[in-house]
């Protein structure tokens, strides 16, 4: 079954590394295996500003750019770990448990939505107390 995505007239989509931009409404039906992520999806490097959002960046890059995957899956690893050292609540830890999960199957794109919740749960830990996540985050690199 096809994946069918719907993109607005200047929206950006990411197929297998290559940026695509829709000139109109475009529809598109992309009928075998692919690395997609529409733009909303998409991180740029200036954006991983936060634990979180450096192991979202990384995982996306893994899943778009097949030919670096080995080099961005170790990087994960080592984010994701020290994230694991600086969060204390069990729902921030079982999301991470799940990321890891989904990232060793190779199931890039799940593991990218579960990430997108903790970016959620560090946004708020981080309203509460800037200073103490990130006094944490920095002490576990």
């Amino acid at each position: 079954m096809a994946l069918k995505i719907w993109l607005r007239d200047g929206e950006k989509v990411v197929v297998n590394g290559a940026v695509l931009v829709a000139l109109g409404r475009t529809r598109l039906a992309i009928e075998n295996h692919a690395a997609v992520l529409r733009e909303s999806e998409i991180m740029g490097p200036d954006e991983a500003n936060t634990p979180a959002r450096r192991l979202y960046f990384a995982a996306m890059m893994a899943y778009v750019e097949e030919s670096a995957r080995e080099r961005y899956q170790d990087q994960v690893v080592l984010l994701l770990h020290a994230l694991l050292g600086a969060i204390e609540a069990d729902e921030a830890k079982a999301l991470c448990v799940a990321f890891a999960r989904h990232i060793a199957a190779g199931d890039f794109y799940r593991a990218l939505g579960i990430c997108r919740e903790l970016i959620a749960y560090e946004a708020v830990a981080l309203a509460r107390d800037p200073a103490a996540v990130a006094e944490r985050v920095e002490a576990t690199h």
